[in-house]
């Protein structure tokens, strides 16, 4: 049945966003009528009546593609881990832009890889899955942030698809949904990842094991008297034992003492509490490892080394 009828073709630019909202709040069930005259669209469904201003359709802008040399195809669900994995950890800082995406990359290991990276300077997040057929060869590229948020949005409609990502150095389109489906091209950021192998630490000898939902609402819990100017929660570590404190200025202080598996020597380390929590939730399972240095170094955060994602955290002083 045709759910749409057409009374005269024509083509013509308005405002997505309020289109969207008008129809968002019309009854369910709502005949919407729209018909375009001088600079104007006049929407109608019941008794409400909306006039919104047009452009004509040669101010849309189109997106050149151009030739998008490498295709692949990933299960939706897969894409849709890859991102929530990662996307907390993209940088909002405007002026170290080449930060303000999700970096993907493939890398010839022991079995080739493709790896999803994002990383503000205070936090790192990866995710690796095994390197789809027709990856081999892609350009670097980093999509920006604005991107793999509506990509996200659109694949909660799809997860039982594949999802055919196209992609050059310069743009990518990812077509969901099969031949009726939804196209989402985007510029991809223009500038150059660090090399982020770099922070990822790999002598950090001292494990800690503990169960990730205790830690986070132990965490959460002390972070309540948490301000602005501390939002650090110091971690004292004994034998199978972390005691979470928080100490402020304003509002006092807070401790609690979670079990955990470890046996390394005593020592502290402070963390943003914010960045802990948004890792901790990431990992789901009974237990997540923490590899630990020093007071000063990087830790390295993952549910085994089995895990497809990984996380690197910086320390507070506290």
């Amino acid at each position: 049945m045709a759910a749409v009828s057409v009374e005269g073709a024509g083509a013509i630019t308005v405002s997505a966003h309020l289109l969207f909202d008008i129809a968002r709040k019309l009854p369910d069930g709502s005949q919407v009528s729209l018909e375009t005259t001088d600079n104007r669209m006049v929407v109608k469904a019941g008794r409400s009546r909306f006039q919104l201003p047009t452009l004509p359709r040669d101010d849309f802008p189109v997106i050149v593609e151009g030739d998008l040399p490498t295709s692949f195809e990933v299960p939706a669900r897969t894409l849709a881990e890859l991102i929530d994995r990662t996307r907390f950890a993209i940088s909002t800082e405007e002026t170290r832009y080449y930060l303000n995406g999700i970096f993907l990359h493939v890398s010839d290991e022991a079995t080739p890889v493709l790896k999803a990276a994002a990383t503000d300077g205070h936090r790192l997040a990866r995710f690796t899955i095994a390197r789809p057929e027709g990856a081999e060869g892609m350009p670097d590229v980093i999509v920006p942030r604005k991107c793999v948020g509506e990509l996200r949005k659109l694949l909660e409609e799809v997860l039982d698809t594949a999802v055919l990502v196209d992609l050059s150095a310069s743009k990518v389109r990812f077509t969901l949904g099969g031949e009726n489906g939804v196209v989402l091209t985007s510029k991809l950021i223009d500038g150059t990842f660090p090399d982020y192998s770099r922070v990822i630490p790999t002598g950090n000898d001292k494990l800690l094991k503990l169960d990730p939902r205790s830690f986070f609402e132990g965490v959460d819990r002390v972070a309540t008297i948490a301000t602005e100017k501390t939002r650090a929660v110091k971690m004292a570590l004994d034998n199978d034992r972390v005691t979470l404190s928080v100490t402020s200025p304003d509002n006092g202080t807070a401790a609690e003492e979670i079990a955990a598996s470890y046996s390394a020597a005593g020592f502290e380390i402070g963390f943003n509490a914010n960045y802990l929590k948004d890792i901790l939730s990431q990992i789901d399972g009974d237990t997540v490892e923490l590899h630990l240095a020093d007071a000063g170094a990087p830790t390295l955060i993952r549910k085994d080394d089995k895990s497809p994602a990984l996380y690197v955290l910086m320390p507070m002083r506290v």
